[in-house]
């Protein structure tokens, strides 16, 4: 699921949060299997199984009670995800390990981190603790009957270098604060990025659009960087 016009879904950990109980609380309505999960700035991968509830359903649920809570803090109205969620059967035991490894490298091709184990939003340390916030057993025990083995086997795995790709989605590396300054001060040709205020409503809004929708910049940075309120940010 990506976020409309890459919408930044996430702005902070409270959104996560949020995010993660909703997917809990469905799972235990709809009753379909979780597997693995990546919260993304503006998307979210899921690997998961129907069960009671057609993929359609429950993913309209998950989306809808998300975009309710989150409009609601941010002062909002509208669509937040793009379009209908992109899709596609895992139909044999290979492509779901491949899919598995491919969600969990998410924040490490991205650039966000250096190594798996230090991304907080996926379910990764699930699989690692043996906890039942995610179905876990299923790929476990594809590895090994034995859990303290598979478990290693497992590490192994999903660490491994790969050219795995899926659904055809490319992630951008996010933006360093000295590379998102140097973008503002270039793209809106001021000496600071604090500048910015002095402009006249419509042209900082221009800007601030293009900032955001074409150069990547999220909302916690430009407001950071800029001075900018969130709330004014968050309406352009």
């Amino acid at each position: 699921m990506r976020g409309i016009n890459r919408q930044t879904l996430f702005e902070d950990e409270e959104d996560c949060i949020s995010f993660t109980q909703t997917l809990q609380r469905y799972r235990k309505i709809c009753g379909y299997n979780l597997y693995a999960y990546c919260l993304m700035e503006n998307h979210v991968h899921l690997l998961l199984m129907e069960d009671k509830e057609p993929l359609e359903i429950l993913m309209r649920k998950i989306c809808a009670s998300y975009v309710f809570w989150y409009n609601k803090k941010y002062d909002r109205v509208g669509y937040l995800f793009q379009d209908r969620f992109k899709s596609e059967p895992v139909e044999d035991d290979a492509y779901f390990l491949t899919v598995l490894r491919y969600i969990f490298q998410n924040p490490l091709k991205a650039g966000i981190v250096n190594k798996i184990q230090n991304y907080t939003w996926t379910n990764y340390h699930d699989y690692i603790e043996g906890n039942n916030n995610t179905d876990t057993e299923f790929a476990i025990n594809l590895f090994s009957k034995d859990r303290e083995k598979a478990v290693r086997n497992f590490i192994e795995y999903i660490n491994k270098e790969n050219n795995d790709e899926c659904l055809d989605i490319h992630e951008k590396r996010k933006l360093t604060d000295n590379d998102a300054r140097k973008v503002i001060k270039d793209h809106c040709k001021v000496d600071h990025a604090m500048d910015l205020q002095k402009f006249d409503i419509n042209k900082r809004n221009l800007y601030i659009k293009d900032l955001k929708e074409g150069y990547g910049l999220s909302i916690r940075q430009i407001e950071r960087l800029t001075g900018i309120s969130r709330g004014i940010i968050q309406r352009i």
